[in-house]
């Protein structure tokens, strides 16, 4: 996907400064106006055409009103004062024309981006695509890879080049999923799947978060996106075959009561990676399609059968 740049490109210039400036740098990238891939460069541009054909109309009134305001002045005795004027043909064509424009261009900016950065449109690369499954928690994210048989939580690791297409589900309440330097935003909703596709062009760590608030563990429900050469990724996959445990029903039942990642980690006793991250070295088959039909049978789940509600917690204390 290419990188577009619109016309006005030299009235955003300074604007983009300020913004990337905001965005600030670490070692954990969280902001698409430092882009890591082609979705988020299309974002980013996408914003500076906005700001760009918005500033043909801002900057003539932060410039002129104050121009007017002094030129007629109390005390200014020069100024020509025409009471009696009333229509200028050129001014009124002018003063609606431009915002006619601006609009006219600014919708189809949106129809165009609307269909380029489709969240369920694949993205081509020279590697075979990866396949991800998301599970959203209470306070946590789930990543299942059915292809290679393992699962982590708050750890997504893709190769570098390489399209990823991730399957969202919600086994609580609906979230919101975000990679902002990668990707953009999909809500996740119980028995429903929706589908987001995202490339990293480069190495590097990217945060990635619930951007929807969802109860006390909300701060603590981020995890890191890491993106790696082949080589690197295959030794990851590798490690994480070694040094984690299996999910099964029974565990999967306690990683699903309301915890952030750090908690369910001391409860299940998980010791490999970082603090708020599990690693799993095999899943139970259709795990995904099962969390997802739980929510399909025509009749309400019942609260000792849905992570988040109130009665879950303690049946799941009962299953260890």
């Amino acid at each position: 996907m290419k990188n577009r740049q619109g016309p006005g490109r030299f009235l955003f210039g300074l604007a983009a400064t300020l913004f990337i400036a905001l965005a600030g740098c670490s070692d954990n990238r969280s902001s698409f106006l430092d882009p890591a891939g082609p979705i988020a460069a299309a974002q980013k541009a996408h914003l500076l055409e906005v700001i760009g054909w918005t500033m043909i109309a801002i900057v003539p009134v932060f410039v002129l009103v104050p121009l007017m305001l002094w030129r007629y002045r109390y005390r200014n005795a020069k100024a020509r004062y025409a009471p009696d004027w009333a229509f200028s043909g050129l001014l009124d064509t002018v003063m609606w024309g431009v915002p006619f424009l601006i609009v006219a261009v600014l919708a189809t900016l949106l129809w165009y981006s609307t269909h380029a950065l489709d969240p369920y449109k694949p993205i081509a690369s020279d590697e075979p695509p990866l396949e991800v499954r998301v599970v959203g928690l209470d306070w946590k994210w789930l990543f299942i890879y059915p292809d290679l048989g393992i699962a982590t939580v708050n750890e997504l690791a893709i190769p570098e080049n390489t399209s990823v297409a991730l399957d969202l589900t919600s086994d609580t309440v609906m979230q919101s999923f975000l990679i902002p330097a990668l990707a953009g935003q999909i809500y996740t909703m119980p028995g429903m799947r929706t589908r987001l596709h995202l490339l990293a062009d480069e190495p590097g760590r990217f945060e990635g978060m619930n951007a929807q608030f969802t109860g006390t563990g909300f701060t603590k429900q981020k995890f890191a996106t890491l993106a790696m050469s082949r080589g690197d990724f295959d030794a990851w996959v590798a490690r994480v075959r070694a040094e984690g445990t299996p999910l099964d029903a029974a565990t999967y039942a306690r990683l699903a009561a309301a915890s952030t990642g750090a908690e369910a980690k001391a409860a299940l006793k998980a010791g490999a990676g970082p603090q708020d991250v599990i690693y799993f070295s095999s899943v139970t088959p259709d795990l995904f399609a099962e969390i997802m039909h739980r929510y399909m049978q025509g009749t309400p789940v019942p609260p000792k059968l849905q992570p988040g509600a109130v009665g879950y917690e303690s049946d799941a204390e009962e299953t260890r």
